[in-house]
């Protein structure tokens, strides 16, 4: 069936296969937590969540989950098996590893590899020749928040692939909040994620409206904002200081990779991004908690 699926893409060559095949385990993985019972304790938010279920149209990476209560508890080692033997029933073989953390935090990582190699996947049907023998050298982060900021509504998604199954799901101007949260607090200093830009114009341009309780609830959560309430100018103010801020070369070089037409962000600059940013919409003018 994985061969079929790949094909269903269409890759043009090993590149585009790539990121067919990391997509197609991406959906494989959900399906074996499924299996095992996993969306009744936790939802599924960021960047694959938008694609997969929303339809942005950029790949995405890993896998991103959120508890539905604080669990400090929590171990992800029961899932585990279930990914594997999810994979396995499809005629591809994987290994998942759990993180060690020399320090607890509250976010539990896990790592999926992909251990089948190109040729059986058929690969050479769409690039002949090109590392045929080489593995699939995938690897996909699958992390989950065990005391995550509360404050979010879910929806049931249907996936269809590899059958037919529901996934728990943050609601979109909850997903659009913890965009907004990563966008502005990332301690990664210079290191900046276009990919975050790019899913900030996805949401604006679709018309969702960020909700701005949540979005307060993740930035106390995480310490970057003291005060219970904020109210909608100063998150403007924010991210306006985050626009003049950041390196807009470095954010078109991070998303080029993700997305199918690279012309999409020749427009990208902070004044385009000022502008735009006068059109995002939050679902209150103040909120207290």
């Amino acid at each position: 069936m994985i061969k079929e699926w790949l094909d269903s893409y269409k890759p043009g060559n090993k590149e585009d296969a790539t990121a067919a095949l990391r997509e197609i385990m991406q959906q494989v993985a959900l399906a074996g937590l499924y299996r095992a019972g996993f969306y009744e304790k936790a939802a599924f938010y960021g960047g694959t969540a938008l694609r997969i279920f929303y339809r942005l149209d950029r790949f995405s990476e890993d896998l991103d989950f959120s508890l539905l209560a604080d669990d400090p508890d929590f171990t992800f080692s029961p899932y585990l098996k279930a990914i594997v033997t999810e994979f396995s029933s499809q005629g591809m073989k994987v290994s998942v590893r759990e993180k060690e953390k020399k320090v607890a935090t509250n976010v539990q990582s896990a790592f999926l590899k992909s251990e089948t190699i190109w040729k059986e996947l058929v690969l050479d049907a769409i690039v002949p020749g090109q590392g045929l023998q080489q593995t699939a050298n995938i690897q996909i982060k699958i992390e989950v928040d065990k005391h995550p900021p509360l404050g979010f509504q879910t929806e049931e998604k249907l996936l269809t692939q590899p059958f037919s199954f529901y996934v728990k799901c943050f609601a979109l101007p909850y997903l659009f909040a913890g965009k907004m949260h990563a966008l502005l607090f990332r301690k990664w200093q210079n290191n900046v994620k276009g990919r975050d830009w790019y899913d900030m114009e996805w949401y604006i341009r679709t018309g969702v409206a960020m909700s701005l309780s949540h979005f307060l609830q993740r930035a106390m959560n995480s310490g970057d904002w003291a005060s219970r309430s904020i109210t909608a100018a100063e998150f403007r103010a924010l991210l306006s200081k985050k626009i003049d801020a950041v390196n807009m070369d470095r954010v078109k070089d991070d998303v080029i990779r993700f997305i199918p037409h690279r012309e999409k962000i020749a427009i990208w600059s902070p004044a385009y991004f000022h502008d735009l940013a006068a059109s995002l919409k939050l679902d209150a003018e103040e909120v207290r908690l």
